[in-house]
C-alpha cells in the first residue's frame, strides 16, 4: 500500500450566506488524513458534484435533508478511487460513488459506497447523466408527471443538468413537442441543434408568458419546473385540461431574502383540474435499476447526449458553486480534483 498523504483540503462552510452567497462564507481548511477505520475505505476524490439544493443546506432550517454545519466539512455526491480499505468487498483500486465531496480524500463506510465502472461510462457521468440527476429527471418525468407518448412538454432550466436529460427523455419517448428556457442564446442553440428539443427561448428576451405561448401555441401537457416564478405562472397559464407539473427546483428565488409572491393565476389550477407535485430523487431510488438500464442504453447508442461544466481544482470548488448559481454551466457542474 502506498503511503497516505498527510493532510486533506476541505471546504467548510463559515457563515450562512443573507441572499446571494459570497466567498466569504466558505473556508478551504487542512485536516489531516488517517488509515481508515473498521468497515470504512479511504477514497481519494477525483471529481465532485455542486448542485441547486445545495444552496437551501446553507440557511440553518428544518427541511428534507439537514443543513450544512458551520466550521464542518459540507458534503454531496463525489466520485472516486479507493486509496486504503479496511472494509470487506472493496480493494486499493476500486471505483466507488458515495456522499462525502468537497474534499481531496474522504473516509467513507463500506455501507454508503458504491463501486463504479469507469470502463462503461466516464467517472464524472456518475454524478450527472447515470447519477443522481439523471435519475430525478427520469423519475420526474416518467412517475410524477405521469408521461404518455404524445404529451407536449415544456421545461425550465432546460440547459442544466436536469432539464437537458428531461427534455431528451420525452422526445425518445414520443413527446408531441419538446420546449426548453434557458438563459442564453448559446444555451437555446444547444438545446436546438444538439438535444433535438422542438424549441427553445432565452427567458432574457421578453416575458416568459409571451415566448412559451409562441412555442406551444396549443398548450402543453406536462411542465418540468426547476425555475419556479414566472415560469411557473407561464406554465399554469399554458397548460392543458388535465395538466401534469412537476416541481422539482425553483432556482429563481433561492437567493431571495424576502417571501416571493406566488403565481398570480392559481385559480386556473381549478378549471384545469391541474396537478402539481414534488420531486426529491431519495422517493424514488426503486426505479434505479431500471433507470440504469433504459438510461445506459440510450448512452451507449448515442440517443441520449449529456453536457458537463469542469472547475478544475479543489481551490476552485466555491467559486464552481457560485458559478452554478449564476448559470455559468451547460449540463452538469462538476469539480474536477485531477491533480
Amino acid at each position: 500500500m502506498s503511503a497516505l498523504p498527510a493532510s486533506s483540503r476541505e471546504w467548510h462552510l463559515v457563515s450562512r450566506p443573507h441572499g446571494w452567497p459570497v466567498p466569504s462564507d466558505f473556508a478551504l481548511r487542512e485536516t489531516p488524513v488517517a488509515e481508515p477505520a473498521e468497515g470504512h475505505v479511504l477514497v481519494r476524490n477525483r471529481h465532485f458534484s455542486v448542485d441547486p439544493y445545495m444552496r437551501g443546506r446553507m440557511n440553518d432550517v428544518k427541511s428534507y435533508i439537514p443543513p450544512f454545519q458551520l466550521d464542518h466539512p459540507m458534503d454531496g455526491g463525489a466520485v472516486g478511487e479507493v486509496v486504503a480499505s479496511s472494509a470487506e468487498g472493496f480493494a486499493v483500486g476500486d471505483h466507488v460513488l458515495h456522499g462525502l465531496g468537497w474534499r481531496e480524500y474522504a473516509q467513507v463506510p463500506a455501507q454508503q459506497a458504491t463501486k463504479v465502472d469507469p470502463e462503461l461510462a466516464p467517472l464524472s457521468t456518475y454524478l450527472g447523466v447515470l447519477g443522481m440527476t439523471g435519475l430525478t429527471a427520469y423519475a420526474g418525468l416518467f412517475d410524477v408527471a405521469s408521461f404518455k407518448e404524445g404529451d407536449a412538454v415544456f421545461v425550465s432550466g432546460a440547459a442544466g443538468a436536469v432539464g437537458s436529460q428531461v427534455g431528451q427523455m420525452a422526445k425518445l419517448k414520443g413527446a408531441s413537442r419538446v420546449i426548453g428556457s434557458a438563459g442564453s442564446d448559446e444555451k437555446v442553440k444547444w438545446l436546438v441543434e444538439e438535444l433535438g428539443f422542438d424549441a427553445a427561448f432565452n427567458y432574457k428576451n421578453g416575458p416568459v408568458k409571451d415566448q412559451l405561448r409562441e412555442a406551444a401555441p396549443d398548450g402543453i401537457d406536462v411542465y418540468f419546473d426547476n425555475v419556479g416564478g414566472d415560469h411557473l405562472e407561464a406554465a399554469i397559464s399554458s397548460l392543458n385540461v388535465h395538466g401534469r407539473a412537476t416541481i422539482c427546483g425553483m432556482i429563481a428565488q433561492y437567493n431571495d431574502t424576502e417571501p416571493v409572491p406566488g403565481p398570480r393565476n392559481m385559480a386556473m389550477i381549478i378549471g384545469k383540474r391541474l396537478r402539481l407535485q414534488g420531486v426529491l430523487v431519495g422517493d424514488h431510488y426503486g426505479m434505479r435499476q431500471q433507470f440504469v438500464q433504459e438510461v445506459g442504453g440510450w448512452l451507449r447508442s448515442g440517443e441520449l447526449k449529456y453536457g458537463e461544466t469542469f472547475v478544475e481544482g479543489i481551490e476552485n470548488g466555491a467559486e464552481g458553486f457560485l458559478g452554478l448559481l449564476r448559470g455559468e454551466n451547460t449540463g452538469k457542474m462538476i469539480v474536477s480534483l485531477t491533480r
